[in-house]
Order: structure tokens, then sequence, then C-alpha cells
């Protein structure tokens, strides 16, 4: 499966942004998909996760309240929602798929060896 991230750019703190991760080859029903962040020199962070039988799902505690996760299954697209966002949420966001209906119990814990990584989409927030 091919992935791609849309939907980043420039806003002020406070301000809102949604990304799109739109997948190619596959069905995304049968994926577990999460969404990644990462600033240069800091280690990737798991930021949300659904599993592909939708009764899993995990938002990093920094974004719980602010970022939701839903998905367009005729478009075969994921998206994330991010609202009241914040300086620190400046990073280069990655969507990611993997097979194992419990990718995200390991996101939850800091394993992020998903199988598919998409391009990235670079998020800045000024304050």
């Amino acid at each position: 499966v091919q992935l791609q991230a849309f939907g980043g750019g420039l806003v002020q703190a406070g301000g809102s942004l949604k990304l799109s991760c739109v997948a190619s080859g596959r069905n995304l029903d049968y994926y577990s998909i999460g969404w990644f962040r990462q600033v240069p020199g800091k280690e990737r962070e798991g930021v949300s996760c659904i599993g592909s039988s939708a009764n899993t799902t995990y938002y990093t505690d920094s974004v719980k309240g602010r970022f939701t996760m839903s998905s367009d299954n005729a478009k075969n697209t994921v998206y994330l929602q991010m609202n009241n966002l914040k300086p620190e949420d400046t990073a280069v966001y990655y969507c990611a798929a993997d097979k194992t209906a419990g990718s995200c119990l390991l996101v939850e814990i800091g394993f992020y060896g998903m199988d598919y990584w998409g391009t990235g989409t670079l998020v800045t927030v000024s304050s």
C-alpha cells in the first residue's frame, strides 16, 4: 500500500489543520493506521492510532482532546483533525499502516514498526 500525507502548513497557535492520509493499492479497512510526528534531531513520536477493527484507538497525552482521527472508506483516506494547535505541535507528520490488528497497542508503548510509511507533511505552529 502506498500512502501520501497532505494538509500541513503554517498556522497560528490556537488554529486548526486537517491532515489527510491517502492510500492506494490496498483497502485501508484491513490496516491499523497511525499518525506520527518528528522534529529534526528528536525521536519520532506516535501521535494517534486506530486499529484495523476500529475497536482500538490511541492518542498520545499531549494531543488528547485536541486531535481526532477519522476515516472515509469511500476515499480510502484517513484524517487527523488538529484543533487548538500549539507551537510544540510543530513537526513533520507521517501516516503509516500495518496489517497487524494490535499495532496500536505497540504504538502506545513506543514501538513504531509499521509496515508502510507515507510521505511527511510539515506542520508549523507559530506563537
